[in-house]
């Protein structure tokens, strides 16, 4: 483990112990300044630290790093190094915060053009995202819909124990936390058997999920990644709002799956969570039977312990209120098995393509990531300390989704991913 993920190194920058983003951390990001272009950084506490300056000041001295990759407005060029290049950086960026390295904190002119204060700057997406592919991986997600919709005897689909499930997102439609998000229209049929009507969405709804960027150099067309091969080629984890349409999406699902009820919005927190961060919090994943096909295991394949949560405010109840809480590792089909699963037809791959979980869900009602199961389907619906009742989102509601891992005396973690709901356009 190198000197950034040790539990008792700290900074000679002050950060709080229930801070997100630790030394133990160190998310990357872009920025801008007032005035100036974007560059890449990384976050420690409530400073964000300006790679493309620090390289220039040749404190960045790493084999294999091309001089300017950070003088970027997205992070792709840094993401497509091998993965032993962008784990230099880290190594060498935790030992220059680390509270007894002189290099950075003796030298205040330095400090003062490298260190960015987080309320002087603007965050801003973090990656170029070429493609986007949406997984269906949470079996008590999968479970719950299914019974709500085909009964508790059919409510896995045959293929689901066998496969990651997933389809095709929409790239464009990705946006960075703090990004409101309109009601989309689209067509409903609210009375079975009866021809649709075009109109706003009566049910929409969030879906707490977790994605994550491929890294590395881009495969070829036609070949193929394992699942230990996966787990080098994984950059970095995001939260994921994935904002759903119910009523347009049960119109319009069958039979090729999700299309408008998904491709209005889709929301990421903009700090990317380094792959190697998170390797102190690996866990077993869920038992799998029936045993996957061979190409589906592997040795490094895993799960992570990081708590989710998923709070609602309204203009009644200014004080965000959860009301899910869950964790990571109950997901049945793992990233390593999502990323082996969508390369094994020989698809190509790209730095900065995004994957996401799907709908993470446990095993109790308060961990379900959804509200479509949260009220199941609307029937029972949740009750706000101001009073309120949501069955699905009103306008005016905004979605707040946090996450982290818990480690000795520091946190790993997400920040949030947040939206508010605007009215959708009049005609």
């Amino acid at each position: 483990m190198d000197s950034t993920g040790t539990p008792a190194a700290q900074s000679f920058l002050e950060v709080a112990a229930d801070s997100h983003f630790s030394l133990q951390n160190l998310p990357w990001g872009v920025v801008a300044r007032p005035g100036e272009e974007p560059r890449c950084a990384v976050r420690l506490g409530d400073w964000a630290i300006d790679l493309a300056r620090l390289q220039a000041s040749d404190l960045l001295a790493v084999a294999g790093l091309p001089n300017g990759v950070f003088e970027r407005d997205a992070l792709n060029d840094f993401m497509a190094l091998p993965a032993s290049v962008r784990r230099a950086v880290r190594a060498r960026l935790g030992a220059l915060l680390r509270r007894d390295a002189p290099q950075l904190r003796d030298d205040p002119a330095l400090r003062r053009r490298v260190l960015l204060p987080l309320a002087d700057v603007t965050v801003l997406a973090p990656v170029r995202i070429g493609d986007y592919t949406d997984f269906y991986s949470s079996r008590d997600h999968a479970t719950n819909v299914g019974i709500m919709f085909r009964g508790r005897q059919n409510a896995l689909m045959p293929n689901w124990l066998h496969l990651p499930v997933g389809y095709h997102g929409r790239a464009s439609s990705i946006v960075p936390s703090g990004t409101a998000v309109r009601r989309p229209r689209g067509q409903l049929q609210p009375n079975a058997g009866e021809p649709p009507v075009f109109g706003p969405s009566r049910l929409l709804d969030f879906e707490l999920e977790v994605g994550f960027f491929y890294g590395g150099p881009p495969t070829e067309l036609g070949s193929t990644l394992s699942v230990d091969a996966a787990d080098d080629r994984i950059f970095g984890l995001v939260l994921v709002n994935d904002w759903s349409a119910r009523d347009v999406q049960a119109w319009e699902y069958q039979p090729l799956g999700p299309f408008t009820a998904k491709n209005f919005a889709t929301s990421i927190s903009p700090w990317v969570v380094p792959w190697e961060a998170l390797q102190p919090f690996r866990r077993e994943p869920p038992p799998q039977d029936p045993a996957p096909l061979p190409y589906l295991r592997g040795e490094r394949n895993a799960s992570f312990d990081i708590a989710l949560e998923v709070a609602l405010a309204t203009p009644r109840q200014t004080a965000p209120h959860p009301v899910c809480r869950t964790n990571f590792r109950h997901l049945y089909w793992t990233m390593q098995q999502q990323l082996a699963h969508h390369t094994v037809t020989g698809c190509n791959v790209r730095p900065g393509d995004l994957m996401a979980s799907g709908t993470i869900s446990g095993p109790d009602r308060d961990s379900r990531g959804s509200l479509l199961e949260l009220t199941w389907r609307g029937s029972e619906p949740i009750r706000l300390p101001s009073g309120e009742e949501r069955r699905f989102l009103e306008d005016g509601d905004t979605v707040i989704m946090t996450g982290w891992s818990q480690g000795d005396g520091y946190r790993v973690g997400f920040g949030e991913v947040r939206g508010d709901v605007l009215p959708a356009r009049p005609d």
